[in-house]
């Protein structure tokens, strides 16, 4: 009898261990680990002393062309010294492996491991810092052709909206906001003038989550499976956001903030015209990742997404993030 066809697997840690002892000429004794089972799979590889991280890709989720273009920007970040996780490869040069997994072939790459750990509320000093290495990756990346995604304001805010629409009703009062919500954050976009807005390759999901502090002072950023090219102003926009649900204290919030900007603006100013429009970006990253939430549905538990769910984080966090910005009405 035929498997049944599957649409997301998750590979045995046990056997993905062989695996990896056998295309990376890792120690008899290497244990991989599942970390998270989400878009895509994260495991801990243990050899002797040394740590790796190995992500495996959903099926169907980016092109081997994608992936490529990703282990670039990691090497030549780290070239600039950025201090991000990069890519590795095995003994015969090959950094992509193939994996046949029930679903199709899945690609797997070895990353370098984060020394640290992941830390929710840390240091004003710590976002100076943090502001300083996005600047200088900014700096890296400003109009560097890239063969990725392009985050346009339809991509942001229209082509979201449609997926969201598939798991709540667009008659909802929570959705008819979101509506109107768009129309102006649109607005402002297409208002903006393109010219004063610096464009490049941008990491679009850089919080707590993705990068990891070693002895409250070394930073290492990684997970770059969202970078793709648009406005550099982005990945300032997303970051502010997570500050916001992060440091419920005014008093802190605005210290850190602060911070992180001095530290940015300490390598390179941030125009004018970006930081008229940072708000409005900052929501449209709500719009953006509630888009992906329902458009991978199928990938990991979710069954927390449903329109209960989706109504009170229109309200909890959109909706309050966009008056905190103090937005048109």
């Amino acid at each position: 009898m035929q498997p049944f066809p599957v649409v997301c697997s998750t590979l045995s840690a046990t056997h993905l261990a062989t695996f990896l002892q056998q295309q990376y000429g890792f120690g008899a004794g290497a244990t991989c680990r599942l970390l998270r089972a989400a878009i895509n799979h994260a495991y801990l590889v243990t050899d002797g002393e040394q740590k790796y991280i190995f992500r495996v890709y959903s099926y169907n989720w980016r092109t081997e062309l994608e992936i490529t273009e990703e282990i670039g920007l990691l090497r030549l970040l780290k070239e600039n010294d950025i201090p991000v996780s990069y890519a590795l490869p095995d003994p015969r040069g090959n950094f992509i492996q193939h994996i046949p997994a029930p679903e199709g072939v899945r690609m797997g790459v070895l990353f370098s491991y984060a020394k640290g750990e992941k830390v929710l509320n840390y240091s004003s000093e710590l976002h100076y810092k943090l502001g300083t290495i996005m600047a200088r990756m900014h700096a890296v990346t400003h109009n560097l052709p890239f063969n990725r995604v392009q985050y346009t304001a339809p991509v942001l805010l229209i082509e979201s909206f449609e997926k969201v629409k598939q798991f709540i009703s667009a008659d909802t009062e929570e959705m008819q906001w979101m509506k109107k919500a768009q129309q102006q954050l649109l607005q402002q976009f297409y208002n903006a003038p393109a010219s004063s807005l610096r464009t490049g390759v941008v990491h679009l999901d850089i919080w707590f989550d993705n990068l990891n502090i070693h002895n409250n002072e070394d930073i290492t950023l990684f997970d770059f499976d969202f970078c793709g090219t648009g406005w550099l102003l982005l990945d300032i926009a997303y970051y502010q956001l997570q500050l916001v649900n992060t440091e419920k204290e005014p008093d802190q919030h605005k210290l850190k903030l602060d911070s992180f900007l001095k530290g940015y603006e300490s390598v390179t100013p941030i125009p004018k015209a970006e930081k008229q429009l940072i708000p409005a970006a900052s929501v449209s990253m709500y719009f953006f990742y509630l888009g992906v939430q329902c458009q991978r549905f199928e990938n990991w538990t979710n069954t927390f997404l449903n329109e209960t769910y989706l109504k009170r984080y229109i309200t909890l966090l959109v909706k309050k993030l966009y008056e905190h910005y103090q937005l048109p009405e």
